[in-house]
């Protein structure tokens, strides 16, 4: 009887210490997405790219066209390529973006969405 007692209280002990490992295994993110609003698609990649993340220019784009309502729509930046980069390139100023980053983040952003 002692043996069964101490077998079911090492499963038990192996489960318990291996449950946090399974679940980091499973969850992926740390948190809920980041939806945080933003008025202008500008306003929300200013924040990603100049801002502490540092998120180059078209991981910027894709983050703020996905993830983040821009004034309260999301995912803010169209259905199509065009759609997108009409969108991207009247929303930011010339100096944040050049045309061929436009591109690549709308093609990223629409294989994303």
């Amino acid at each position: 009887m002692r043996t069964r007692a101490f077998s079911v209280c090492s499963v038990l002990a192996a489960s318990i210490f291996a449950l946090p490992l399974m679940l980091a295994a499973c969850g992926g993110d740390d948190g809920p997405p980041d939806d945080e609003a933003f008025a202008t698609l500008q306003d929300c990649f200013d924040d990603h790219h100049s801002g502490t993340e540092g998120l180059s220019v078209t991981e910027a784009i894709t983050v703020c066209c996905i993830d983040h309502p821009i004034n309260g729509i999301a995912p803010s930046c169209g259905n199509t390529q065009t759609d997108c980069e009409d969108h991207v390139d009247a929303e930011l100023d010339t100096a944040s973006a050049t045309a061929d980053e436009i591109s690549d983040a709308c093609a990223d952003y629409l294989i994303k969405k």
